[in-house]
């Protein structure tokens, strides 16, 4: 696996290299992703820009290795991921991917700390541990005063962040986000991506963010699109 050009010394965290992704339609055949490529750096943010229908669940999914490329390989620190049991690619998901979606997908029946403090005991940590971790994480996100509120007690912004909060709680090195203030109203949307990116920079995460709002793609380090199955970047 060779650097992306303009990468500097460290190699990406996360390079997808040469894949493609196909899917049959009746007797047809879509080509959704063809020999693309696209490489992230630790503390870097990339806006994927593209209409809908074009591929950006797909290229995600297959980023969080939530789906298999018909071709090419998703390396994870230069680890070659394709050919994983599905129980190393479970591991990988879960210590090293963080997922946040355009709906928050909180459980309402926990609080907001408790939302953030189950995936860090599913993967081990004491309790006395993960509420710490959950506590400091959401406290950093503008909602201490907000810690034992459930879901339907918080406003949707509130909501995305503790979704936000639950999707780093187990320290992974790439953040995946698909639309997540697809929902907000303006100024929301604008509070709770100030938030996200802020985590990126401090948490060294290598971040790829779908988004159609423009203004926040404009205010992220990179710009990318996918353009006849490719990543293409934008200035």
């Amino acid at each position: 696996m060779s650097d992306t050009p303009g990468s500097g010394e460290s190699p990406p965290v996360i390079f997808l290299h040469a894949i493609d992704r196909r899917y049959r339609q009746g007797a047809a055949t879509l080509e959704i992703l063809k020999n693309a490529d696209l490489a992230v750096w630790g503390g870097q943010s990339v806006a994927l820009v593209a209409p809908s229908g074009t591929g950006k669940s797909t290229l995600l999914h297959i980023a969080g290795l939530l789906e298999h490329p018909d071709g090419g390989e998703v390396y994870i620190d230069q680890v070659a991921t394709s050919r994983l049991s599905d129980a190393q690619r479970t591991q990988i998901r879960r210590t090293d991917v963080g997922f946040i979606y355009q709906a928050h997908h909180l459980l309402p029946e926990f609080s907001a700390l408790e939302n953030v403090i189950l995936p860090q005991m599913i993967r081990g940590l004491s309790r006395q541990e993960a509420v710490k971790r959950a506590a400091e994480l959401l406290s950093y996100l503008g909602l201490k005063d907000r810690l034992e509120h459930r879901p339907a007690e918080l406003s949707g912004g509130e909501q995305q962040r503790v979704a936000i909060a639950r999707a780093v709680a187990n320290a992974p090195r790439i953040l995946l986000a698909d639309e997540p203030t697809g929902n907000l109203d303006p100024r929301t949307s604008d509070q709770v991506f100030s938030a996200l990116n802020q985590l990126v920079r401090a948490s060294g995460l290598a971040a790829i963010i779908a988004t159609h709002n423009r203004d926040i793609a404009e205010r992220m380090d990179r710009r990318v699109t996918l353009k006849d199955g490719q990543v293409v970047e934008v200035e």
